[in-house]
């Protein structure tokens, strides 16, 4: 059984149990809370609850009504990558005449869950979301019973399955790994705030690992640390336990996106850890700072903005389409820009 289940009750059904009208259910329903009182809105909720009610029939809904608004789920809206993901998304539904309604999930499955069915209950024609990937089992149910579904950056454990838009991960990293030893790195940390089952965050390591191995001919998952969130001094220990492993050896740390670069950033200035020749930093998100941080710091850049605007495109696409059509997979360029913070050539012009 799915955790949204389809449900026989009607809305008659309710207002016996919960011994009021149906245009009491309605209104209360509508978010009419007008002459109700505390007492009557509680027990409304509370059977509502027990009986497994939902408003209609959320497949039949969606296919026979046109909100014109878009559910979109985020991840972590604090994260800059994530702001700008919502504005392509944004950018383009406005242009074409449906409203976005959004929400913050906080990197929560649970909270995931919640979301999506609140805004499932408000009629959207369709869901744009940045998953947690812990509920794909839900999603793909949900998505097998009509509803129009776009994951936005982060995958499934199953591709194929929904519509997906995310950039090119694998290989980027592995070239980043492969700069480091070409300039002379001879150990490359993996910092994260923990990957959990976000799959970027997972193909990344994935081609950390590999890289590691074939081209440096050691085990990543030695050189692997996880500090935790937005924890500077927690990041500070582990900056050191790194450094102190291997204290005559030339390091460079790998960030795994660019929340995690910028609590590198900062523990290395609050501790006195300095970029030079013998340690160097890169990794995911350039949002602009990058290049003005001395030497520059060398980043892989993602456009968030176009994995937003390419999936509320094909959310439209797939709402005016009157047959269902295979899911695509569609995985944007990335770029890795070379800087000083690795590169000593290019740390020298930068002081020019």
């Amino acid at each position: 059984m799915g955790v949204f289940k389809e449900s026989n009750v009607t809305i008659g059904q309710v207002a016996t149990a919960a011994g009021v009208s149906k245009t009491t259910i309605s209104r209360y329903l509508n978010g009419k809370f007008d002459y109700m009182s505390k007492e009557t809105r509680h027990r409304i909720q509370s059977v509502i609850e027990e009986m497994n009610y939902h408003p209609s029939n959320i497949a039949r809904s969606l296919k026979s009504q046109n909100s014109r608004a878009i559910g979109c789920v985020i991840a972590d809206i604090s994260s800059p990558f994530s702001s700008i993901l919502l504005k392509g998304i944004n950018d383009i539904c406005n242009a074409s005449g449906y409203q976005v309604l959004f929400s913050n999930i906080d990197n929560q499955p649970d909270k995931e869950l919640k979301s999506v069915q609140e805004l499932l209950n408000n009629r959207v024609d369709g869901l744009i979301i940045n998953t947690t990937g812990q509920n794909d089992d839900v999603l793909t149910e949900l998505s097998g019973r009509g509803i129009p579904i776009v994951l936005a950056d982060r995958c499934i454990a199953e591709k194929n399955v929904l519509d997906t838009v995310t950039t090119e991960n694998y290989h980027v990293t592995y070239s980043c790994i492969r700069h480091l030893y070409e300039e002379g790195f001879q150990k490359v940390a993996f910092f994260t705030q923990g990957n959990r089952r976000i799959s970027p965050r997972v193909i990344r390591y994935e081609a950390y690992l590999n890289a590691m191995k074939e081209i440096f001919q050691l085990d990543g998952s030695r050189t692997f640390y996880r500090f935790e969130e937005n924890d500077t001094g927690d990041c500070a220990s582990q900056l050191t336990r790194f450094t102190e492993q291997f204290p005559e050896e030339r390091l460079a740390v790998f960030c795994v996106n660019g929340v995690t670069m910028l609590n590198v950033l900062h523990a290395m200035q609050q501790h006195g850890f300095l970029i030079t020749e013998r340690f160097g930093i890169c990794g995911f998100d350039d949002w602009g700072w990058a290049s003005l941080i001395p030497p520059g710091i060398t980043t892989i850049t993602q456009d968030s903005y176009a994995v937003g605007v390419q999936a509320a495109k094909i959310m439209l696409k797939r709402i005016q389409a009157k047959k269902k059509a295979a899911p695509v997979y569609i995985e944007l360029p990335n770029r890795l820009c070379i800087r000083g913070s690795t590169d000593l050539q290019a740390a020298k012009k930068f002081m020019l």
